[in-house]
């Protein structure tokens, strides 16, 4: 597969560019490629904030589906026609794939949602891609891999079999492996990532760490599933989208890079380290039924990152979720009524054990 050495972007398509990660990788790109022009294609579900997006410049947001053949056509081929009028190289462009649904208690409510928009958009995505030249970076997640035993030091690798067993890492275990189908019989130019658990600002409370922390900012008690003894291996979104920029311009086209930051934590030591920015009791905690087919361990092998010449800025996880919790803090209107909605989702499906 041809390399891509210092390749030199100019023009992107971001899809899901509203949600947590997507809106993040926007912000991060203003600030750190400032001449970058940005177009969004973002469903605006539930998930997407436009406040994410308030006061970009060089950002232009569209709203539709990723499934929408007939407008992701239109923007693929806009993209490759703004980067060949700016510099006669389809190679300036690509289009980075974040649009995705994500939440697995909302996959065992509705898992059809999921096959449709993390399969067949990343199919229909590929399809346009491939017709106008244009790189494509899929953002794929650790969860295709399935789970590791609690007392493991075992890590996933580039080369770890793909056993999902939830609907939402299953539709992404099968976007991942439509790409590297059209990058073999369609010579589609392509990277894919497969990433840890991201933490940071913007995301949704209903996920695990920003449901804990508005939780804790309204006076409340946080929850667990079970003993908590499950573990994720945290990487800050800052972090994880920087190394998505070092494979726009570093990475070898057909390859898979996987993106982690040596954060392994149990869910437990999560929230006792939020109880204790909190100043509350270490032990005030409600555990909940857990949820059906909930994953052990998760752990990434960074070394094909590090070959790029990436490395996490965010070492210190307390220092990084202390950030975290400041922006909430400061943020209350951002997520106040998504949390009320969240939380009403939860009252069907948990309950307090003991």
């Amino acid at each position: 597969m041809p390399q891509l050495p210092d390749r030199r972007i100019t023009h992107l398509l971001v899809t899901g560019g509203a949600g947590f990660i997507g809106a993040n990788f926007v912000h991060r790109t203003r600030l750190t490629r400032p001449d970058v022009r940005i177009t969004v294609l973002d469903a605006m579900t539930y998930a997407a904030n436009p406040a994410n997006l308030a006061g970009l410049t060089g950002v232009r947001l569209v709203e539709g589906d990723v499934c929408d053949a007939v407008l992701v056509e239109e923007l693929v081929a806009d993209l490759s026609a703004a980067a060949v009028g700016g510099s006669g190289d389809c190679g300036t462009a690509a289009v980075v794939h974040f649009a995705a649904e994500s939440h697995n208690d909302n996959a065992l409510r509705d898992p059809l949602r999921f096959v449709r928009t993390n399969t067949e958009g990343t199919g229909i995505l590929a399809d346009a891609c491939v017709r106008h030249r244009i790189h494509l970076h899929h953002i794929s997640t650790d969860e295709v891999f399935g789970d590791l035993p609690l007392d493991s030091h075992d890590r996933f690798t580039v080369e770890t079999p793909y056993a999902p067993s939830s609907v939402y890492s299953a539709s992404k275990a099968a976007a991942d492996h439509l790409v590297r189908a059209f990058v073999r019989s369609h010579g589609l130019s392509a990277t894919i990532s497969n990433c840890s658990n991201n933490y940071g600002p913007r995301q949704h409370p209903e996920k695990f760490l920003p449901r804990q922390i508005t939780a804790l900012i309204d006076g409340e008690t946080p929850r667990l599933y079970g003993a908590g003894d499950n573990v994720r291996d945290w990487i800050h979104v800052d972090d994880h989208n920087d190394a998505v920029w070092t494979i726009l311009e570093r990475g070898v086209a057909g390859e898979t890079y996987l993106i982690g930051a040596d954060g392994e934590r149990t869910n437990r030591e999560c929230v006792t380290a939020l109880l204790e920015l909190f100043g509350r009791d270490p032990e005030d905690v409600l555990h909940v039924t857990d949820r059906p087919g909930h994953d052990r361990r998760y752990a990434i092998d960074p070394s094909s990152m590090q070959a790029l010449g990436w490395a996490p800025r965010f070492t210190d996880f307390s220092a990084g979720l202390e950030d975290t919790v400041q922006w909430y803090r400061d943020h209350r209107s951002w997520w106040e009524v998504s949390r009320k909605d969240a939380e009403e989702g939860y009252r069907d499906t948990e309950q307090v054990l003991g």
